[in-house]
């Protein structure tokens, strides 16, 4: 049986017609995802099947006892606690038997009550391990860390969180609920590269049902095995975003062609039956005019959908720049009231017609490097030579060249002011302004219609060097497959920020991947698909997986104290405390050894409920010891 089985779903807005006659259904398994232009009902749909939206036709019938988890575009989130309480929230039933069990156990110690705390014990334990009592706290820590969130931030109060890390923060009690089936409202919305790919490995290993809506191609190409197209009819693909790219144009043209093929014998049937009706054959066409009635009546074929409108841009260049387009040397990129850098550059070299891909971590510097570039933040150290003849086009992330005051044709006409007011209507009407519109201030305008005026703006700059951060950001997925297109096609130089691997994986000719932790950028010369094959080697070489605390010794290391300011050790000193760390290193090796041996006989637990107590009991002390060590081995290393 399907978890959700939908009938002729039908939604309207006032005297608008959202959809109608949508009927679906989610299987155990799926991985559907949901794809079409803005405003086509995509995230109606999602909230009429679960329940926070009422359909005006049609009906939803749902599977037994079925558990829905749930993100909207937009989530709001309860402002109490912190971020690791509000992860508990998850765990609320584990949390009462977890308490119970503490009650038993000191009830234990009461011989009158003993026996049958005991007896009470024994099945209460059982169903604890059995629903993750022991590996609770390991999951929420693995999901808060996949989603980009450092231990700092466990008991942060949600209140100091931004609009991001709060949509992360539902994200992971989502994930944290283990639904039998997730609906996902553009859940890579303020998630870096790195977060995205460790939620397309946790989505491959979930064993429940996946519906998506998302703008992110290359995330739907790795999770989806179906889509469904609303236009605002329900089409189904199957396969993923690449085969429904493919599918989707031999079905329209499939369609295309069938429909004229009909037309054209309806319109010879026609034309026989009118010179003949009165004539010599005036049998044949009355016969030939009742097929014609019935064919017209019950097998007419529709006209295929006429695709959406699209955007229409044409980036040209104002004259060709020199070869060398970029070159740094010693750069450092940061702000000097912060008091060190926020990475080291190697000494660059860029050439004109390349694509440089900026990667790295939200809050990495990626768009402090190219306002660096830009000369409009000053280098921590180091220079930035530009090249000859350059034109650069700049579109930013946060849309700072828009002014929220103006009108859409104020915005154009600044920097087309030999444009006739008809002239700048026409020219909107190429990024889907149109009517009215073009009136509207900015300030009312959406985030994908800032997108849009803002690659307006940019293609009246004849550039021939773009500097482009996050330019697909809020654009639904035809308009990102048109920027692709006319990017790919781009005569000039590009430098690109931005998440979308599908945009990079197109355009790059090398990746600039900047690194917090090692404070530098690196430099690969390549495609994103060679990168990711690069790095797969690498880790391939790397079998033997770091333990999570030497991990955290070496993280430790790089965030000790500067040597400068210790006080200077005598020889006896350094010697007394350097035997001591290799003391400690022998001891945690051997803890985390057990650790590890300790986590996986919890991963298929013995039957006996009191032993499996006592591996939960061990398991907890030798997390402590650890840490213990941890802060002791940390200060000894400062000291040295």
């Amino acid at each position: 049986m399907s978890l959700i089985v939908a009938s002729d779903l039908a939604k309207s807005f006032g005297p608008d017609d959202i959809f109608d006659g949508i009927s679906l259904f989610i299987p155990h398994g799926a991985r559907i995802a949901i794809v079409g232009a803005n405003g086509v009902g995509k995230t109606t749909l999602l909230r009429i099947l679960i329940g926070e939206d009422f359909s005006n036709a049609g009906s939803v019938q749902y599977a037994k006892d079925l558990v829905i988890g749930y993100l909207p575009q937009a989530p709001t989130l309860v402002k109490e606690g912190t971020l690791w309480t509000h992860c508990l929230t998850v765990f609320d039933e584990i949390l009462a038997m977890q308490a119970e069990l503490e009650t038993c156990m000191a009830a234990m110690s009461d011989p009158e009550q003993a026996e049958e705390a005991l007896a009470r014990y024994g099945g209460l334990e059982q169903a604890f391990e059995q629903r993750g009592g022991y590996t609770y706290e390991v999951q929420i820590k693995q999901v808060l860390s996949g989603l980009g969130f450092d231990e700092r931030d466990y008991q942060r109060p949600l209140a100091q969180l931004s609009g991001g890390q709060r949509t992360r923060a539902l994200l992971a009690t989502v994930l944290l609920k283990n639904p039998d089936v997730m609906l996902l409202d553009e859940p890579t919305n303020h998630l870096d590269i790195q977060a995205v790919e460790w939620l397309e490995s946790f989505l491959k290993d979930w064993e429940g049902a996946l519906v998506v809506v998302s703008h992110d191609r290359y995330f739907l190409d790795q999770v989806a095995n179906t889509i469904w197209e609303m236009t605002p009819a329900l089409e189904v693909y199957n396969g993923n975003y690449s085969a429904y790219l493919t599918q989707r144009e031999d079905r329209y043209t499939r369609r295309l062609a069938e429909y004229e093929a009909q037309t054209a014998f309806i319109e010879k049937e026609q034309e026989f039956i009118r010179r003949n009706i009165a004539g010599q054959n005036t049998n044949q066409a009355k016969g030939r005019l009742r097929r014609l009635e019935r064919l017209l009546e019950d097998a007419r074929l529709a006209p295929p959908p006429k695709e959406p409108r699209r955007m229409h841009i044409n980036l040209k260049t104002q004259g060709r720049s020199g070869d060398l387009v970029l070159r740094t040397y010693h750069l450092q990129v940061g702000y000097h009231n912060e008091g060190q850098p926020l990475f080291d550059c190697p000494d660059l070299i860029f050439q004109r017609r390349e694509c440089a891909a900026i990667l790295g971590p939200n809050g990495a510097g990626k768009t402090t490097f190219l306002k660096t570039i830009l000369e409009k933040t000053p280098p921590y150290s180091g220079k930035v030579q530009l090249g000859a003849s350059l034109v650069i086009g700049y579109f930013a992330q946060a849309h700072e060249g828009l002014d929220p005051h103006q009108t859409l044709m104020q915005e154009i006409e600044a920097l087309a002011p030999n444009f006739l007011p008809a002239e700048t209507r026409n020219y909107l009407a190429r990024f889907l302004f149109t009517g009215d519109d073009v009136f509207r201030k900015v300030s009312t305008l959406s985030g994908g219609e800032r997108g849009r005026l803002a690659l307006a703006k940019l293609s009246l700059s004849d550039a021939n060097l773009l500097m482009l951060d996050e330019p697909t950001n809020h654009l639904d997925l035809p308009t990102q497959e048109v920027l692709e297109s006319v990017l790919s096609n781009f005569p000039g130089t590009i430098m690109l920020v931005s998440h979308d691997r599908y945009l990079i994986d197109s355009l790059a000719t090398q990746i600039w991947e900047v690194d917090p932790q090692e404070q530098t950028l690196h430099v690969f010369k390549g495609s994103y698909t060679q990168y990711k094959a690069y790095k797969l080697k690498l880790q391939e070489r790397n079998t033997q997986a770091v333990p999570i605390e030497t991990a955290k010794r070496q993280r430790l290391v790089s965030s000790a104290a500067d040597p400068k300011q210790a006080r200077a050790l005598s020889k006896f000193e350094r010697k007394q405390i350097q035997t001591r760390i290799a003391e400690i290193e022998t001891q945690l090796h051997a803890l985390e050894s057990e650790q590890i041996r300790l986590a996986k006989s919890l991963e298929t637990p013995p039957t006996d409920p009191t032993e499996v107590h006592h591996l939960g009991e061990q398991y907890v002390s030798i997390q402590h010891s650890i840490e213990s060590l941890l802060a002791e081995w940390a200060a000894l290393e400062e000291k040295i």
